[in-house]
C-alpha cells in the first residue's frame, strides 16, 4: 500500500478561517482534527479537536479542573463564545510540530512511522514537484489502522 492509495478527501481550513466555523466543521462531521493549509494551499499545521476544546476551557479551569464543578451550566453552555472572532491560526498550539507529510510513494509503514513519531491523527499527502505542492489527500490513523488490518487478516 502507497501513501497515494490510502489518501481520502478531508476537511481543511486555512490559517485565516474563522475558529469558530472550523469547530462547527470538527463537530458536524466528527472529525479528530484539522488540516490547516497555508495561502498557498500547502499543509501547515494539524489542528486537534483537543485543542479547540482547551481553548474554550477557562484557563483557571484548566490548571484546577476541580473548579470546573463551581461554573453553573448557565455559563458553561456559553464557552464557544471563546472563539468568537478569532481565527485559525490563533488556536494553533506555538509549540505543535509540523505537520506530517507524505510523499505519494511513500509506504503504509513509513506513514505509520511518521504518525506515530508525531503522535499525529492525520498524515498530509503531498505531491511536489516544479509547479508547487499539490495536495493529493490524508490518512486518517482510523483508516490506516483498518486497511493494515484488513491487509493483515488479523
Amino acid at each position: 500500500m502507497r501513501a497515494r492509495d490510502l489518501a481520502v478527501e478531508y476537511e481543511t481550513v486555512g490559517v485565516d478561517s474563522d475558529a469558530l466555523d472550523a469547530a462547527r466543521l470538527m463537530a458536524e462531521h466528527r472529525l479528530p482534527a484539522l488540516l490547516v493549509l497555508d495561502e498557498r494551499g500547502a499543509p501547515k499545521a494539524i489542528l486537534p479537536a483537543s485543542q479547540m476544546i482547551k481553548i474554550l476551557v477557562p484557563g483557571y479551569v484548566v490548571e484546577d479542573p476541580t473548579l470546573a464543578a463551581v461554573v453553573d451550566e448557565r455559563h458553561a453552555d456559553r464557552l464557544c463564545e471563546a472563539l468568537a472572532g478569532r481565527k485559525v491560526g490563533d488556536c494553533l498550539s506555538k509549540t505543535a510540530p509540523p505537520p506530517a507529510i507524505a510523499a505519494p510513494d511513500d509506504t503504509a509503514l513509513e506513514v505509520a512511522a511518521q504518525m506515530a513519531q508525531v503522535r499525529s491523527p492525520l498524515v498530509a499527502v503531498v505531491d511536489k514537484d516544479r509547479s508547487g505542492t499539490r495536495l493529493l489527500g490524508v490518512i486518517t490513523a482510523s483508516h490506516l489502522l483498518e486497511r493494515l488490518l484488513a491487509a493483515a487478516a488479523c
